[in-house]
């Protein structure tokens, strides 16, 4: 109660505190860098991150990339090339006029470099970048880069793929944050009692997202899906406990004459319930920090300092804008939409044995689901684009004109005899999909002597440790075909060369689906385990945990089972983070009932009674809190043109509606039933086990009399 009537005397300051810890906080979040690469976030320990910073360290290569040009004379190519490799950060460009005067005839190369490289009416060369794939060094270096070339060339590869998505986030970001504000206002005016009591709180939560967001400043930088999810997710969970405090202050307005008097007595409940709450959403939140694949771990920190923050500004900054708005408030109630729920409450009971065949019924088609869209997921972030992004346009031609889904390097050890690295190259190119390794030996061919290759070209290709290999591939990254080849080429190049490394796109993919299929079940039994422990402690019960989860789990199969039978495929982040943050984030709505049902149990109500009671003071608070979610996720996911930030919202704001209507649903009719189980194994109900146990006594003696 001290710290309640604190955070009431010292309202005025503690604002001034709020507003005054803004300025960092702006300066905070616009110095935190953002990336954008998800195959930074794979283990250092991984071969193909070695190999991408051998590459770098001996080569002073990094980022990679094919620019196709269409209908331009030879000459002009040839200016072309030397305006890119005169543009800061590029380091070589392999064309034809690398190996030979344009004045000599294309023909002299061999027939096979000449036909992968030339078609018809375009051609291709190879451009390496003295900085990674996604630093924002080589961002601006794509740019112009495109600049320079015009409409005629086309510019494929990771980083041309990392730009255009940099763009496109920069430009929706705002527009998601106005999106989740704007239908979270609206579902706020109409399920609340207040009018303007939206506005205040989202005065409130938004001081709290700029603190949080300016906080990630001492993380180094954050991914562009934390980034965009982070301000929505933390609107949307953090919103219950300013309408929880909300309530609370009306009810005890009603009985202390000042105001001031009311608001230290909400403020102590608040905490008190808010805490036990929002633990749980911590912890699912904190599971994603246990991925290998540390993109989670970015997300959970996040996630979880913004709950935290919200609870902070629920108890401190709100009360302290409620007192202060408080005469308006007071003048703008109304009654709010959501009726009397006794009828429906009784209702529910009174058949809850259909829900609990429906629990049954539905656990086996959901659980399917679940597994089979887990298998479905796909891994290419470049689908998350639209079709019509620059990206996306240069490798449709990268794919049609020459025949290149992807590209793999080999860093070989260049003391191996170059009649060993023919041997070893020819046989990678009899594997399926591989159109050819392109190497000094190659380049050589039959036609030119090794002696004149020009020194500019063996120094891109050759260091005095490695060798670069680069093998073009007929198969898209991340698909089955190409892990069976890279599995393959892998097999041949430690046969020639143990310590050889196979890098790039294609590997980094296979590695990070290995990563993440395993991270998939870490977190979810990390996430399972650690909510159980603490409703457990919550509500001092062995078998709740047990019940809770059931229901919160079924929704969580249900939703995302739904994308297998629709047909739809998920980004392979999406399972992992919304089944956490679903269990997480909802759970809360299963706690409360649950909390009101031992209450009116342990105060002398028959189970049906008490499940009805608690079922029906706890769906209005159930439904503000799922449509709120639902709200702030929803315009998001059908908004954003990244399928890897619309996938994640639409299956919270479809999980926010399914598991509140699993738990109106399904948890009385399973309370109901486990009534005695909960009695027996609930801390403090034990008398009315006792009661159990002398009932069945009594109807014994009975039936033996």
């Amino acid at each position: 109660m001290r710290f309640s009537k604190t955070v009431v005397k010292y309202r005025i300051p503690i604002l001034i505190i709020a507003v005054v810890l803004l300025i960092p906080s702006v300066l905070g979040m616009i110095g935190t860098r953002i990336n954008y690469d998800m195959l930074t976030y794979l283990p250092e320990d991984m071969e193909t991150v070695k190999g991408q910073e051998q590459l770098l360290k001996e080569f002073g290569k990094g980022a990679f990339s094919f620019i196709i040009v269409e209908d331009m004379p030879d000459k002009d190519v040839s200016e072309l090339k030397k305006k890119i490799e005169a543009t800061d950060h590029v380091e070589n460009v392999i064309w034809y006029d690398s190996l030979a005067d344009i004045s000599v005839p294309k023909e002299i190369l061999p027939d096979k470099i000449y036909n992968e490289f030339n078609t018809d009416h375009s051609t291709m060369m190879a451009v390496f970048f003295d900085t990674s794939t996604s630093s924002d060094i080589t961002m601006d270096t794509i740019r112009k880069i495109r600049d320079i070339a015009g409409k005629q060339c086309f510019v494929s590869g990771m980083s041309a793929m990392v730009t255009d998505l940099k763009d496109l986030c920069e430009q929706e970001e705002p527009i998601y944050i106005g999106i989740a504000v704007l239908l979270a206002c609206i579902a706020m005016i109409i399920f609340l009692d207040n009018w303007i009591i939206p506005f205040i709180f989202l005065i409130s939560i938004g001081m709290m997202i700029l603190i949080n967001l300016g906080s990630n400043y001492f993380m180094g930088d954050i991914s562009y899906i934390t980034k965009a999810l982070s301000a929505v997710l933390q609107l949307a969970v953090t919103m219950d406990y300013s309408i929880f405090l909300w309530h609370i202050y009306n009810e005890q307005r009603d009985k202390y004459e000042d105001k001031n008097d009311a608001m230290a007595v909400a403020i102590k409940e608040t905490l008190t319930s808010v805490v036990g709450s929002s633990i749980t959403t911590v912890a699912g939140f904190i599971a994603l920090c246990f991925m290998a694949f540390t993109m989670g771990r970015d997300l959970g920190i996040v996630m979880a300092k913004g709950v935290i923050l919200g609870v902070l500004g629920c108890v401190t900054v709100l009360p302290a804008l409620i007192l202060i708005f408080d005469k308006p408030l007071q003048k703008t109630k109304h009654k709010s939409l959501i009726p009397n729920m006794n009828g429906f409450s009784k209702g529910i009971v009174r058949i809850f044995p259909v829900f609990l065949v429906l629990f049954v019924l539905l656990v086996p088609p959901a659980y399917y689901g679940y597994q089979k869209t887990n298998d479905e997921v796909y891994y290419d972030i470049a689908q998350c684009l639209p079709d019509d992004m620059d990206y996306a346009i240069a490798n449709s031609k990268l794919s049609e004109d020459f025949d290149i889904a992807s590209t793999h390097m080999i860093l070989t050890d260049a003391k191996l005899k170059p009649k060993t690295v023919k041997a070893m190259t020819d046989e990678m190119e009899k594997v399926d999909g591989v159109k050819y390794v392109l190497g000094l030996e190659s380049l050589v061919g039959t036609r030119i002597p090794e002696e004149v290759i020009p020194d500019s070209v063996r120094n891109i290709l050759e260091s005095d440790k490695w060798e670069l290999l680069l093998i073009n591939s007929e198969y898209k990254v991340a698909s089955d075909e190409v892990s069976g080849q890279i599995d393959e080429l892998n097999t041949i190049l430690k046969k020639y060369d143990e310590n050889g490394m196979l890098i790039g796109e294609g590997p980094c993919m296979k590695d990070m689906i290995e990563t993440t299929s395993h991270d998939f079940q870490v977190v979810n039994m990390i996430s399972i385990i650690a909510i159980f422990v603490i409703i457990g402690i919550v509500e001092k019960s062995i078998s709740l945990p047990f019940i809770l989860i059931s229901v919160i789990e079924l929704a969580i199969f249900i939703n995302l089972g739904l994308p297998h039978y629709l047909g739809q495929s998920l980004p392979f982040i999406a399972p992992i983070c919304i089944s956490t943050i679903q269990l997480g984030a909802t759970v809360d709505y299963a706690i409360l009932m649950t909390t009101r049902y031992k209450s009116e149990r342990i105060h002398g109500h028959n189970k049906k009674e008490a499940v009805q009671t608690a079922l029906s003071t706890s769906i209005p608070s159930i439904i503000v809190s799922g449509v709120g979610l639902f709200a702030a996720t929803f315009g998001v996911g059908v908004y954003s043109d990244i399928d890897m930030i619309g996938s994640m919202c639409m299956l919270m704001a479809r999980g926010a509606v399914i598991s509140m209507l699993s738990v109106i649903l399904i948890l009385p009719a399973l309370l109901v039933l486990c009534d005695r189980i909960v009695c027996a194994t609930t801390w403090g109900m034990g008398k009315i086990y006792k009661s159990y146990n002398k009932q069945e006594a009594v109807i014994n003696e009975k039936v033996h009399n």
